[in-house]
């Protein structure tokens, strides 16, 4: 089997596993370790947090790491995995039509067949959002660079409409639609786990919705009942293995002890999990 088409089987794969009430859940990972952990506990497939790989890449989030270097982290864990990875790739890592192929084509030899691509809009005086049409564009490169490669990515096109309070529901359906129709396959809509805001949403988008989960959330059973076909836990688990790290520094520096370190994995173990990787 050549490498394009293993990309294309995984790539369906990934792409069946957006089932409206028995939805795919991701405990997002962001570099090899924390991949292989996650896909040892029976995860059906890995996909990156932007956050958490920025952090570990020494950067803040928010379209500040460059394209080599996420891509280069996602190729780390496609190669230790089995299961299919989906890539975050922030806003797209480029500014035209040319440069998010570029990232399309980037991610597919990086292993990955799903990515997530943002409307937000970064930096001093920019956004919140996009404009609609202007990020419709850019789901419809993406959307296109894939199809030229004759790989069915699975395009999540992320609406940060109630993650970076530019909007409600009206705001929210209009971008869905927009994307949607330029060749998106799901729709992530981060920032809202209200039931009554996820059912009108998942009534209102003609796809597949994502919702983003944390401490608070609904459980996924609940959001399952709703409708979603997709749960992501996006940073949060990142940022509670760092608080775990600030936590068991404190208190080594401060009392000398190690008590915030109980439970954690075995050194032995953890060797042999990375040990069958691939």
């Amino acid at each position: 089997m050549t490498d394009i088409e293993r990309l294309r089987d995984s790539a369906h794969a990934f792409r069946a596993l957006h089932v409206p009430g028995r939805p795919l859940v991701l405990a997002n990972a962001w570099d090899a370790v924390t991949a292989r952990i996650v896909e040892d506990a029976g995860a059906a497939a890995v996909a990156t947090t932007s956050a958490g790989l920025a952090w570990a890449r020494g950067v803040a989030d928010g379209d500040r790491l460059e394209r080599e270097d996420a891509l280069a982290a996602v190729a780390r864990i496609t190669a230790v995995v089995r299961v299919p990875v989906s890539a975050d790739i922030e806003s797209g890592y480029a500014s035209d039509a040319t440069g998010l192929g570029d990232t399309v084509r980037a991610v597919l030899a990086a292993g990955a067949v799903g990515v997530n691509i943002e409307d937000a809009l970064y930096g001093e005086g920019a956004g919140p959002l996009r404009p609609v049409a202007e990020q419709a564009e850019r789901v419809a490169a993406v959307r296109a660079a894939a199809d030229a490669a004759g790989v069915p990515l699975f395009v999540n096109a992320r609406v940060d409409t109630y993650l970076r309070g530019a909007g409600g529901l009206e705001e929210t359906l209009e971008r869905a639609a927009a994307f949607l129709a330029v060749g998106a396959d799901g729709v992530f809509v981060p920032g809202t786990v209200d039931p009554a805001t996820v059912k009108a949403l998942v009534e209102g988008i003609e796809g597949p919705l994502n919702i983003l989960v944390g401490p608070g959330a609904p459980s996924v059973g609940e959001l399952a009942g709703l409708g979603v076909a997709r749960i992501s836990a996006g940073s949060s688990i990142a940022a509670a293995a760092h608080a775990l790290v600030r936590r068991a520094a404190r208190e080594l520096l401060g009392t000398g002890t190690c008590e915030s370190l109980s439970g954690g994995f075995d050194y032995a173990g953890l060797n042999a999990l990375m040990g069958r990787t691939g």
